[in-house]
């Protein structure tokens, strides 16, 4: 299992996620869950993923492919203009190979970030329904969750939870923060403190925060955590931290967190019977 958060905030954006990936008691390894894109100096996306990793790692490779199909095709449109010499129009980039889900908007050509939402969407549905048969006849599920977030220039930066389905809600401000994986564990803390006039540094301390309690309550979730920053309207990852398990980030992060809950039991109000015992 895994578990993803990312927090949308006025300043920019935080993302969260955890790095263990198990397959049964006997079989636990470790995958980075949080992907960087920059296909272009305009825009910027991270990509977090949860649920069947043959399906998450077949649509990271799909993405990866249609953008270096882009640049190929934007490098041979420049080949043809030079040789065709000055005034001549560029050629018009040919279809890509079967199999690509969108064929009109990729992180490279979306205009808005939910047309890059759409197309996280659309390639994530074409590998689950390509493996589908297979799958249940092992009795395995298929499904994958994405969060999406990101800038692209002369937009506002946001936030996507893409659904194993292919369709995606957006956060607002109402609901600031989005998570898929083994959610719950981590969610309380986000509920009560989390805001978004809050600042990244203090939303990655929440995130990691709802990591640790998510850990301690869920062995399918586990370090090495990451966490990445970005700042809005800048299009650039202003921090990204790996934290391992012995990091004294998390450790001391966990130490305080239980120290505080704690001291707060102790200062909750008495019950009656325990005000006036007779």
């Amino acid at each position: 299992m895994t578990y993803c958060v990312g927090f949308l905030l006025e300043s920019g954006l935080v993302f969260a996620s955890d790095s263990r990936t198990n397959a049964g008691v006997d079989y636990i390894s470790s995958y980075s869950k949080m992907h960087v894109f920059q296909p272009a100096p305009d825009r910027l996306f991270v990509l977090m993923a949860a649920g069947n990793l043959g399906t998450t790692q077949a649509v990271l490779n799909r993405i990866r492919r249609d953008l270096a199909l882009d640049e190929a095709a934007a490098s041979a449109a420049m080949v043809s203009a030079v040789n065709d010499g000055p005034g001549a129009p560029l050629p018009m980039a040919g279809p890509r190979p079967p199999g690509t889900a969108d064929e009109s908007h990729d992180l490279l050509t979306a205009r808005y970030l939910f047309e890059a939402a759409d197309y996280v969407g659309r390639l994530s549905v074409a590998v689950q329904r390509a493996f589908s048969t297979p799958l249940q006849q092992a009795g395995a599920s298929g499904e994958a969750s994405f969060i999406l977030g990101g800038q692209i220039a002369g937009q506002p930066h946001g936030l996507y939870l893409i659904y194993p389905q292919g369709n995606a809600i957006m956060a607002t401000p109402e609901t600031p923060f989005l998570q898929i994986g083994e959610s719950k564990y981590g969610k309380p803390p986000l509920d009560y403190v989390g805001h978004t006039r809050l600042s990244l540094e203090d939303a990655a301390r929440l995130c990691l925060v709802s990591q640790i309690v998510t850990r301690r309550s869920n062995l399918t979730v586990g370090p090495p955590f990451e966490i990445a920053l970005l700042p809005t309207d800048e299009l650039r990852v202003s921090r990204r931290l790996k934290l391992e398990k012995d990091n004294s980030q998390v450790t001391r992060s966990m130490e305080i967190w239980a120290r505080n809950m704690q001291e707060t039991l102790s200062k909750l109000p008495r019950f009656q019977w325990e005000e006036d015992p007779l």
